[in-house]
């Protein structure tokens, strides 16, 4: 057993440093108080996970309050606090109880948990301000934990250490391991999971039970450090903490706990998984805690203060293309980023073992140290950028559109955490041609379309990949860039300003008959259909909706009105893409509307063979506008 301190220097209410003596007494009568807190608040509530949360309370209290987290309560926002995530975020009631017991929410707040005004909600948010990432979703807290660490020791080189609360239930979820695999490949030595083994999950028994050595030999398989311990013994909690801060290695506490310690109503029994006491239960229970010191105030260490250094900001370097000349959107993308790097020292580019297909290997090339091989497991890279982007960053997030649909849910829970977070999907639609629908990102718009504060841009020619790049930078929330593989003619001039919510209307006439909704590589079929068109004396307005998200309401509106029907052509789906977009758009008086999507399964072939299976080329653009016209 490793020696503990004797002493640790903590902040009094004065804001003075202080030398005092770590107290197990002291310790365990903060871990009673939480406990009580706990209890209360769930029974006010009459919901939440009171079991979970009892089953962690020595491990945290040890944390917290033992001088092994280091955090500026004042200033939640300084770089150099500590990180605790809740990965098992149902145990919320524990966080606020333990900020509560370091004397920042008062007894009346906790009464609020799930309370509509309230921040305390059922699981940790951004609206608690002392939350690090939102959770809930489980078996994602170590792969933003691995976000915060990677920060720490690769980018701003600060010395504080991230915790992660993890629970032996959410251990059978894969992107944990995807978390631990790369943890160990980076080294993270700043990263210390809290595994809580309380063998219960939500309807059964946990796949090994209390059988602590299976974990250990599985995350030492993965190159982690894991260490054992009673969960409610506070000495050998001490020195699971003490041992895992020593390691050059990510570490993972595995300590043995009882759920719903020190309620022997409730405690190792099924069925108390997610529910409260009663009012008339809470009573007894109170008798069984025995006297509860409510004025016990647990004290956090100070961090350490170091600097960030701050990295220069250059001009961006301007880029040429030549008019007519063929690039894939996802080439000029990846120009873009080489060419916006210095302009933008928080850019970090992430990517799953395909980035000699995402273009991204230039910036690789040019900016190693911001560059991060996250290898095929996008779930893992999803999440993690989430730390990232929490730390000031703005993740780059990189696959094929058809693979980061594989991190919906990750991606989907990032949106809670008010992060700035650039997805870029390469490989969209049939038009990738020979590697067949595996490999077709088809449904990307709608996901990405449907989350709250999203944009969607999805250039067309490799002038508006470079200007929706820089778009994607200045704009906040989460952005969704679509790229294309095939090589695709430069229509843009050098110069031409593009915007978020904008649109190109590329040709237009008093007597256009029809106007063509475009995005991406149907930009370049409609306006084949254009030139075709025309020599029948058939004129049509083409525009091109780079933005899909937001869209370009004005403009579109005004087309609708002056040619009266609409065709909306896109290598997507029908649901949800750019054609719902459109739809969206028109509550009274609805154009006419025709929409040409992918509607019949791809097959491999050349580009051009699958947009005409689909009735999304040239020709299937000019049959829809003469069938419109006989109408």
């Amino acid at each position: 057993m490793h020696s503990i301190p004797k002493y640790v220097w903590i902040v009094s209410p004065e804001c003075s440093i202080l030398k005092v003596m770590a107290s197990i007494r002291t310790l365990k009568q903060l871990a009673s108080r939480i406990r009580y807190d706990i209890l209360d608040m769930t029974t006010r509530a009459k919901s939440g996970h009171p079991s979970s949360s009892l089953s962690a309370v020595e491990l945290m209290s040890v944390l917290f309050f033992d001088g092994f987290l280091r955090y500026d309560l004042a200033h939640p926002n300084n770089p150099n606090n500590d990180r605790v995530i809740f990965s098992k975020g149902h145990a919320s009631p524990l966080l606020y109880a333990l900020y509560a017991a370091a004397g920042k929410i008062p007894p009346r707040e906790l009464q609020t948990l799930r309370k509509f005004e309230s921040p305390l909600e059922g699981h940790p948010s951004m609206r608690f301000r002392y939350t690090e990432a939102p959770t809930g979703s489980l078996g994602q807290g170590l792969s933003v934990g691995a976000g915060f660490a990677l920060n720490a020791q690769y980018l701003d080189k600060l010395p504080y250490t991230t915790y992660v609360l993890l629970g032996d239930s959410e251990m059978a979820e894969g992107q944990i391991w995807e978390a631990i695999e790369l943890a160990a490949h980076y080294k993270l030595k700043q990263l210390i999971g809290i595994l809580d083994v309380n063998r219960l999950g939500q309807s059964g028994t946990t796949m090994y039970g209390h059988n602590l050595m299976a974990y250990k030999k599985k995350l030492e398989a993965f190159g982690l450090v894991a260490l054992l311990c009673d969960g409610h013994n506070i000495t050998d909690v001490r020195r699971a903490f003490t041992q895992a801060k020593k390691n050059n290695s990510p570490s993972i506490i595995i300590a043995k706990t009882i759920k719903g310690k020190g309620v022997s109503l409730m405690e190792d029994k099924m069925g108390w998984h997610g529910k409260p006491l009663t009012s008339e239960q809470w009573k007894h229970v109170k008798d069984e805690l025995g006297d509860v010191n409510h004025h016990v105030r647990g004290t956090i260490r100070p961090p350490q203060s170091k600097k960030i250094k701050i990295r220069n900001r250059r001009a961006a370097k301007r880029f040429f293309y030549t008019h007519g000349d063929e690039i894939a959107t996802r080439t000029a993308y990846g120009n873009a980023l080489m060419r916006l790097a210095d302009a933008y020292p928080e850019m970090v580019v992430l990517d799953a073992e395909v980035s000699n297909s995402t273009k991204t290997e230039s910036f690789r090339q040019t900016h190693p140290k911001r560059f991060f091989e996250m290898y095929i497991a996008e779930q893992n890279m999803a999440s993690l950028a989430a730390g990232l982007a929490r730390t000031g960053k703005l993740p780059f997030v990189n696959s094929f559109a058809a693979f980061l649909t594989r991190a919906n849910d990750q991606i989907r829970m990032n949106q809670y955490s008010d992060a700035h977070i650039v997805y870029v999907g390469s490989h969209a639609g049939t038009s990738i041609g020979y590697d067949g629908p595996s490999q077709m990102g088809l449904t990307d718009i709608a996901f990405f379309r449907s989350l709250f504060n999203s944009t969607v841009l999805y250039p067309s020619d490799a002038v508006s990949a470079e200007k929706c790049t820089e778009l994607a930078i200045r704009q906040k929330g989460t952005v969704y860039i679509r790229n294309t593989r095939m090589k695709l003619p430069v229509r843009y001039n050098n110069t031409e300003h593009f915007s978020v919510g904008g649109s190109k209307t590329l040709t237009k006439n008093k007597k256009d008959m029809v106007t063509i909704i475009a995005a991406g590589v149907t930009v370049h079929e409609a306006l084949k259909a254009h030139e075709a068109l025309l020599k029948e004396h058939i004129p049509i307005r083409i525009i091109d909706a780079y933005s899909v998200k937001p869209l370009d309401k004005s403009t579109i509106r005004k087309a609708a009105r002056e040619t009266g029907a609409l065709i909306i052509v896109e290598d997507h789906v029908h649901a949800g893409g750019l054609g719902e977009a459109v739809r969206s758009l028109f509550t009274k008086q609805t154009p006419q509307i025709q929409q040409l999507c992918v509607n019949k399964t791809p097959r491999s072939g050349k580009p051009h063979e699958l947009l005409q299976y689909e009735g999304i080329d040239a020709s299937a653009i000019i049959r829809t506008v003469r069938r419109l016209i006989k109408k």
